[in-house]
């Protein structure tokens, strides 16, 4: 009998299975779903709330009389003590202490070199001193013992009982002790000041700061060698890093010469560094150089601050406005006004928080003057920012507010 044949039904798809993939998916997806909606939930729950504070608008003041500007021109901040840190002999590093942006004070160790064989020498040196120390004590010995018999044989002498063949010898023995004391008191003398030598050595191992200030470079690591001179092939370093007196920086200009008639000593000057263009820093000249550079057709002008900020650091473009002297600088132009008890001690610096984009911005400013219980700042908010009135204790940089002006 003949098998029965396919029909037309049972090649037909079944709409109505369902595949057992899809009915795996559908848990998983579920799942998901559900863990990002508590994912959600949780941080609408534990997000930071916003603080609300009373918020003040920065008034600009001042604008009384005329720019009295008579030269502008542009320089750089240096520092007036920095100083690349080296040994006074050439040595292996064997420890380096020091890390950028590190504050040292004068004296505190930097960096030590290997002292193995420096060690070794003092400690011979020192052996050295008591060995001839030792020698110098049984000498004394020897010598007080020959002066008693030297006495002797000078009463058994005047007795006519020791001939003065005794005398001159007793006498002699006494007289060469006495040199060769005296020779050996030199040698002590040598001896302690070979062992000040290698104690002198042994300190010049350790690398000390020669003053107070920032480390800004750190030129060497353990295992290099240094040397207070330079060594040809670039495997000797010159330095351990730098160190640089920030209660110096200052300002040099080079000023053309055509216009140098217009500067003068103690003249009022308003500096503007590239990096903070909007800040006016007060200076003054310090000195002009009595020189020219032919080259540049310049002179050197030195001009320093009123008062130092921890915002201005070495190598900083800056831009400068040189007034006429007897003359107020247009820094109270840019003054503004904010009430007293926005300003905050942090740090031992005085402080504002300036909403940013609902987020609370912290600020170091510089107080010039108060007027009420008003004060007036020279730096560090610019006039039409929101500044909070009366910061609560707890609020700090980067702190979501929420903003109520007064």
């Amino acid at each position: 009998m003949d098998p029965q044949k396919p029909t037309l039904d049972d090649l037909r798809i079944k709409r109505s299975d369902k595949p057992e993939s899809n009915l795996r998916i559908r848990p998983v997806a579920i799942g998901i779903v559900v863990l990002v909606l508590a994912t959600g939930v949780i941080w609408w729950l534990t997000r930071p709330k916003a603080i609300e504070v009373r918020t003040v608008v920065a008034r600009e003041i001042g604008g009384a009389g005329g720019d009295h500007t008579v030269l502008n021109a542009s320089g750089y901040v240096t520092a007036r003590r920095a100083a690349t840190v080296s040994s006074k002999v050439t040595g292996k590093v064997i420890e380096v202490l020091i890390e950028e942006g590190m504050k040292v004070k004068e004296g505190q160790v930097l960096a030590r070199l290997d002292d193995t064989n420096i060690k070794t020498s003092l400690a011979v040196a020192q052996a050295q001193w008591e060995s001839a120390r030792a020698a110098l004590d049984e000498t004394r010995a020897q010598l007080k013992q020959a002066n008693q018999e030297f006495q002797r044989i000078t009463e058994l002498a005047k007795q006519h009982i020791a001939s003065q063949s005794d005398l001159d010898l007793a006498e002699s023995n006494a007289k060469s002790l006495q040199a060769h004391l005296a020779q050996q008191e030199v040698d002590v003398t040598v001896t302690d000041r070979t062992v000040a030598l290698w104690q002198q050595q042994m300190d010049d191992m350790i690398i000390r700061a020669p003053f107070a200030g920032i480390v800004t470079t750190k030129d060497a690591q353990p295992g290099e060698m240094i040397s207070p001179v330079s060594a040809g092939g670039g495997f000797t370093r010159t330095g351990i890093g730098t160190v640089v007196d920030m209660g110096s920086l200052e300002i040099e200009i080079d000023v053309n010469e055509s216009y140098i008639n217009r500067v003068e000593p103690a003249q009022p000057v308003v500096a503007t560094l590239d990096a903070y263009p909007e800040w006016k820093i007060p200076c003054q000249v310090i000195a002009i150089i009595p020189t020219a550079d032919r080259q540049k057709s310049t002179v050197k002008v030195r001009v320093g601050f009123d008062q130092l900020d921890p915002r201005i650091l070495p190598e900083m473009a800056v831009k400068v406005a040189f007034h006429e002297t007897g003359t107020a600088p247009t820094t109270a132009n840019h003054t503004v006004l904010i009430p007293k008890t926005a300003v905050q001690s942090r740090d031992g610096r005085d402080v504002v928080f300036v909403i940013q984009h609902t987020h609370a911005e912290r600020r170091a400013v510089t107080v010039i003057d108060t007027q009420g219980d008003d004060s007036v700042l020279s730096a560090g908010v610019s006039a039409g920012e929101s500044v909070v009135a009366d910061p609560p204790a707890g609020l700090n940089d980067g702190m979501p507010v929420r903003a109520r002006k007064l």
